[in-house]
């Protein structure tokens, strides 16, 4: 079984979007690329120079072909991605109304990824990994993806795998608020790193304060939280430290969209080397900023020469610890 540092699992959608700044009514051309949470993350690793594995349930179709080559030509593990004739791969829509307005349109109900289950988890696949990283949008993709969520944490867990894990809170996909806050606060519970944002960390805990809501996340003294503060840049806290990250300047802001996962892969890279909290979320920070400068979820990822250079020529940041 091939050795991993990282496995992810989670839907990816072809994306179809369009450089003029205009309602999607209007847009008469569109370009065609992928998106998906946990894929983003995957491909930021590998272009990092980490080892990571992708699950995932695509449809039998040109998009789930295109998706798969796609994810693959990146250097991420896809031999336990699957394919189904049952239904089809997703798509969503990105309408840019300007750098800060970005609206997106989502058709993915009843998609292939929503049939994933329990049995399309090899034990053996995920035990090859140190870190399993996952979001809050697959369980609300469907019963059986929630039911495979969790089936992938006990594994996680008697593997001795750490989790990681991003809320990724995406209202259109529940059905309810409450459902999605009951299963977001228990993957969040068995998870050993939480990535919330300010709006995640305040629907999660009812605390709009996000020092005050990092305390109530935290469930043990195991864990860590690491809330993402936007331009601000990162909050982090355990049992034994907390403190403030300093966010990177960025000149324009080009597509938001795709920064927070930037931010996880971030933050696991240098986990992966054995580096602090601080260091995990400098780098979180570094890599959310790279992101946003270029259009489309993943192809403004930096590599690690080009992150390093980035993260040298940036002398004003100040880091705030207690």
């Amino acid at each position: 079984m091939k050795s991993l540092d990282v496995v992810t699992i989670g839907e990816t959608m072809v994306l179809f979007s369009s450089s003029d700044q205009l309602p999607l009514e209007y847009v008469n051309q569109m370009q065609k690329q992928i998106g998906g949470a946990e894929s983003n993350v995957a491909i930021a690793l590998s272009r990092l120079g980490f080892k990571a594995g992708w699950i995932s349930k695509l449809g039998d179709d040109p998009f789930g072909r295109y998706v798969r080559k796609f994810i693959r030509g990146e250097g991420v593990d896809t031999s336990a991605v699957t394919f189904t004739n049952q239904a089809p791969t997703a798509v969503y829509f990105k309408e840019k109304l300007s750098a800060e307005e970005v609206n997106v349109y989502y058709y993915r109900h009843q998609s292939a990824a929503s049939l994933l289950h329990p049995a399309d988890i090899n034990e053996n696949y995920l035990s090859s990994a140190k870190f399993l990283h996952l979001t809050g949008i697959t369980p609300a993709l469907s019963d059986s993806c929630q039911e495979t969520i969790f089936h992938a944490i006990r594994q996680a867990k008697a593997n001795g795998l750490k989790i990681v894990f991003d809320p990724n809170l995406r209202f259109k996909l529940w059905k309810n608020k409450d459902k999605a806050r009951k299963t977001l606060m228990e993957m969040a519970t068995l998870s050993d790193y939480i990535l919330p944002g300010i709006e995640e960390s305040y629907f999660l805990t009812g605390e709009e304060d996000y020092e005050k809501a990092a305390q109530t996340l935290l469930t043990n003294e195991e864990q860590t939280i690491i809330t993402k503060l936007g331009a601000e840049g990162a909050f982090y806290y355990s049992a034994n430290e907390s403190g403030k990250v300093e966010g990177f300047p960025v000149k324009q802001v080009v597509d938001p969209i795709g920064a927070g996962d930037g931010f996880a892969a971030g933050v696991i890279s240098r986990l992966l080397e054995g580096g602090s909290i601080r260091e995990a979320a400098e780098r979180g920070n570094a890599v959310g900023a790279f992101v946003v400068q270029m259009n489309g979820d993943v192809e403004g990822v930096p590599t690690r020469t080009q992150l390093d250079q980035f993260i040298d020529s940036e002398n004003t940041r100040t880091d705030v610890e207690r």
